[in-house]
C-alpha cells in the first residue's frame, strides 16, 4: 500500500506541478493580451490623431479655395459691373448726340416705336 500512496503523492505533486505551469501561462497570456491592447489602443489613438489633422488641414485648403473662388466671382463681377456702366455710359451720350444732331428724327423714332407698341398691345 505504500507503493500505491507513493504513487498518489507523487500524482498529486505532478498535478500540482502541471496547475502552476498552467496557471503562469494563463497569467503570461493575460498579460500579453493586456500589452496586445494597449498597443492597438495606442495605435488607434494615433490613428484618430492623424486622421483629425488631415480633416483640419483638408478643411482649411476647402476653406482657402473657397475664399479664393469668391474673391476671382467678386472681382470679375465687379469688372462686369464696370465695363456695364461704361457700356450704358457710352450709350447714353450717343444717345444724347443723336437727339441733339437730329431732334425732329428722334421725334418721328419716338412716335414710330409708341405706334408699334400700341398696335401690338391692342392684339
Amino acid at each position: 500500500m505504500s507503493m500505491k500512496n507513493d504513487e498518489g503523492e507523487m500524482r498529486d505533486w505532478t498535478d500540482k506541478a502541471t496547475r502552476e505551469r498552467l496557471e503562469k501561462d494563463v497569467t503570461a497570456v493575460k498579460n500579453d493580451i493586456a500589452a496586445l491592447t494597449d498597443q492597438i489602443t495606442d495605435a488607434l489613438n494615433s490613428f484618430a490623431r492623424s486622421a483629425s489633422k488631415q480633416a483640419r488641414r483638408g478643411y482649411r485648403q476647402a476653406r482657402q479655395n473657397m475664399d479664393s473662388a469668391f474673391g476671382d466671382v467678386s472681382e470679375r463681377s465687379s469688372a462686369m459691373m464696370d465695363t456695364a456702366q461704361d457700356t450704358v455710359g457710352s450709350i447714353e451720350e450717343t444717345l444724347e448726340d443723336a437727339i441733339t444732331q437730329r431732334p425732329l428724327a428722334t421725334v418721328g423714332l419716338a412716335l414710330g416705336i409708341g405706334f408699334l407698341i400700341g398696335a401690338a398691345w391692342r392684339r
